[in-house]
């Protein structure tokens, strides 16, 4: 098994088997960042990260039922 599987064709990323969407990783990486922020640490790049993350979300919120779902999902 590969670690990590790029499909060029339909623009998708598997990770050990798990498919990767991006609003599962904006989710992450907000989080991460909002508690960074309320930990006091106010810095423009943990801003930059909630943002970034907060964008990807909004990109894929169409799949936002399946982001953290077990398995490949390689059936949609």
């Amino acid at each position: 098994m590969t670690v990590v599987h790029y499909d060029s064709h339909r623009r998708r990323l598997w990770v050990a088997g798990q498919r990767c969407h991006h609003g599962a990783t904006g989710a992450l990486l907000s989080g991460a960042a909002a508690a960074a922020i309320v930990a006091g640490r106010r810095h423009l790049p943990f801003v930059a990260l909630a943002a970034t993350g907060g964008l990807l979300m909004a990109h894929d919120w169409h799949d936002r039922a399946v982001w953290f779902q077990p398995g490949a999902q390689t059936d949609d």
